[in-house]
């Protein structure tokens, strides 16, 4: 039986990181008002046009960030703030704050504490580059080959998330990598990720990610950050490597041997290859097998924690 949460607006923080929104942020911040939600919190990036004046002539709370890029923006905003949820959404105006009920329908539910909104589903002709749109695809798809995760929108900037889930994270990425970093540690400490549809529409004003500079670091994110989730994946793709090594040393042996040829010195090397391969995957597999029992094991105490507070 899941715990249902009472989440109401007024235990929702809105989360908007900002640098030069200022065609954006007024809108954003008036829908999120219409629906009740007043607890508006937007965490600046050193804007050099109107943005900051904007957010607080709407109402909202303005923080000018200690440091710089995304990231260490909401790094910044996660020690903060003490609501119950935090709703991260960007200030440009490509996301429709509406969808805010769909990313805390599945925290209600108990769930998730972790909720993503998936912008690939519906979008408008021209909120995605080709190159931005083909870009996405792969990473995801790189995500969920490396993670065994079925997330479909891993780049998304609108996302719920729970207080025992943001109190908990250590975000060591400064730029537009703090998506991907969120989501890795999401897994990695045994929380639990839902992803529901929402719209995306075309920004407003001129873009501040840099599609090939920032794709290059997401990618590298994905890859390095395998070690803070499950670094056995690694000896897989160690494991692997080394016995294909060995089994087309192998192969060119065994013809070289049938044509009279033999090599003494690359048998031995090969069996080398063949035998760390096999023992890679093997420990590769013990390892991911203790990384993923670890984080069940969080989850049910969490779980329990959860169920137990609720019957109080």
């Amino acid at each position: 039986m899941k715990y249902q949460r009472d989440i109401r607006p007024e235990d929702v923080t809105i989360l908007i990181p900002t640098k030069n929104e200022e065609e954006g942020i007024g809108w954003v911040i008036e829908e999120f008002q219409k629906l009740g939600y007043n607890n508006i919190l937007v965490i600046d990036g050193h804007s050099t046009d109107r943005t900051r004046e904007i957010a607080e002539e709407k109402g909202a709370s303005v923080v000018l960030q200690t440091g710089r890029g995304k990231g260490q923006a909401v790094a910044e905003a996660f020690k903060m703030v003490d609501s119950e949820v935090i709703v991260m959404i960007d200030g440009d105006g490509t996301y429709d704050p509406k969808d805010v009920e769909k990313l805390l329908e599945p925290i209600r539910r108990g769930i998730a504490e972790h909720v993503i909104g998936n912008r690939l589903v519906n979008f408008e002709k021209g909120a995605f580059t080709r190159l931005n749109l083909i870009g996405n695809k792969i990473f995801n798809a790189l995500f969920r080959f490396f993670y065994g995760v079925p997330v479909y929108d891993l780049l998304t900037g609108y996302r719920a998330v729970t207080k025992d889930l943001y109190k908990s994270v250590e975000l060591e990425k400064h730029g537009f990598e703090v998506e991907t970093e969120l989501t890795v540690e999401t897994i990695a400490k045994g929380f639990r990720i839902a992803e529901v549809p929402i719209s995306y529409r075309r920004r407003r004003g001129d873009a501040n990610l840099h599609p090939i500079k920032d794709g290059w670091r997401i990618g590298k994110a994905i890859v390095g950050m395998l070690v803070r989730y499950n670094p056995g994946r690694y000896l897989y793709f160690l494991g692997f490597l080394s016995l294909l090594v060995g089994l087309v040393m192998g192969t060119y042996i065994v013809a070289e041997w049938n044509r009279g040829v033999t090599h003494y010195l690359m048998a031995p090397l090969t069996s080398m290859f063949v035998i760390t391969g096999v023992s890679m995957l093997i420990f590769g597999f013990v390892m991911s097998y203790m990384f993923k029992s670890m984080s069940e094991l969080k989850r049910m105490i969490r779980e329990n924690k959860e169920v137990n507070g609720g019957l109080k």
